[in-house]
């Protein structure tokens, strides 16, 4: 297998969305990745997997897209002889992640600690809402928790008095990427100190982490910045304007592309000087958008985004899912890709981003069937045999 990741193991313990996203960039850079479920399965399977919209073979979307490339065994981490094949488990692999709540790991007795005695090169994770420590380490969070507390919110919208979560949940899709980054990294520096280490991933750091410039220019001003919807405190016109038919962006982030701007829209009140520079153009801003908003209307958005491309002028239809999971670019990147169900049957679903030059081969397997791979693993794993598997059976330590 040509992909970058091949060759390392992770048992996956996640469940819900922040922790099987990341581990699921990992499955789809090549890492052999291991879903160690309850026996019952873990919650994320039951999410929309009766709706006659949104699943498959009675599979909703989160686990068909979540858990694509990766394996299914089925253990019973509460009890003595589940822990065991758990612990044999961790002794051939390299990574371990969960998005448990904080302390969980360490009630059942899988934390870092407990598994560098197993394995020494163990690499453990760990997603929360607030990570390990500190006052308020303890308390539930959900996505729109983090992005509550990070700040985000509160510039998200057109006003101070309706704050508005991001659209796409930026809380714990945050938390997985940044946790895929973190293990990799603590896999890199184990390549040379031979130590494994624990990654102490807080929903609520990465949120405060994706504040960057904004933060510092709070820092540098003391005041708070406020919701500006779509426009920007610097550049002008950058905002989204009306068409005959939908909605378009234009972005003139620097003074060159004014006059291209000027020759598509044909606005005669533009052609005024002070507008070659952005002073002049943020002193009138509300005219500038006004009068775009009003010439925009007359006609479609392919049009307006045909001409202002030709012009290069920095520019783009406000896409529909529909429209941006067709657009010819995001399909000639391999963005778009099939993906399966155990029983043969496919849909589609967004791909992985990460293009590598030499060992990026695209494939994604199935989403697995709860314990699908428990006999599979233990036998060419942990090489136990057909007694020891069905005697784990039949103390209810694996299904």
């Amino acid at each position: 297998m040509n992909k970058p990741l091949h060759g390392v193991r992770i048992l996956d313990l996640t469940h819900m969305l922040s922790g099987p996203f990341g581990a699921m960039i990992l499955a789809d850079l090549g890492a052999e990745t291991i879903k160690v479920e309850p026996l019952k399965g873990e919650g994320t399977r039951k999410l929309l997997a009766q709706d006659p919209d949104h699943s498959i073979g009675g599979m909703g979307a989160y686990f068909i897209t979540l858990n694509r490339n990766k394996k299914s065994v089925a253990v019973d981490l509460k009890s003595e002889h589940g822990r065991s094949v758990f612990y044999d488990l961790v002794r051939h692999s390299d990574v371990v992640i969960d998005n448990f709540a904080a302390g969980v790991t360490r009630r059942l007795m899988i934390d870092y600690d407990r598994l560098a005695e197993v394995n020494p090169g163990i690499v453990t994770c760990s997603v929360t809402g607030f990570g390990s420590d500190g006052p308020g380490s303890t308390r539930p969070a959900y996505d729109q928790i983090a992005q509550a507390l990070g700040g985000g919110m509160s510039i998200t919208g057109f006003d101070a008095d309706h704050p508005v979560r991001a659209g796409i949940p930026i809380g714990d899709l945050g938390g997985g990427m940044f946790a895929a980054i973190g293990i990799q990294s603590a896999l890199l520096e184990r390549a040379n100190s031979g130590r494994g280490q624990h990654v102490d991933i807080s929903m609520l750091d990465c949120q405060v982490s994706m504040l960057n410039y904004m933060a510092t220019m709070y820092f540098l001003s003391g005041l708070n910045p406020e919701p500006i919807g779509n426009s920007h405190f610097v550049h002008v016109p950058y905002n989204t304007f009306h068409t005959a038919d939908g909605f378009i962006v234009i972005a003139v982030v620097a003074d060159t592309f004014w006059p291209a701007l000027k020759t598509v829209v044909e606005i005669p009140e533009f052609d005024d000087e002070k507008y070659d520079r952005q002073p002049g153009r943020w002193e009138d801003r509300e005219m500038i958008n006004r009068r775009l908003n009003e010439v925009l209307q007359t006609r479609g958005t392919t049009h307006w985004v045909r001409q202002l491309t030709e012009a290069r002028v920095p520019c783009a239809a406000v896409n529909r899912f529909s429209e941006a999971l067709s657009d010819e670019q995001i399909l000639h990147r391999g963005m778009i890709v099939d993906l399966s169900h155990p029983d043969g049957s496919q849909t589609r679903g967004p791909g992985n981003p990460v293009h590598l030059s030499r060992s990026s081969e695209a494939c994604y397997s199935a989403a697995p069937w709860l314990g699908q791979h428990t006999d599979e693993i233990l036998r060419e794993v942990l090489k136990y045999d057909g007694d020891r598997i069905e005697q784990l059976k039949s103390v209810g330590a694996i299904a």
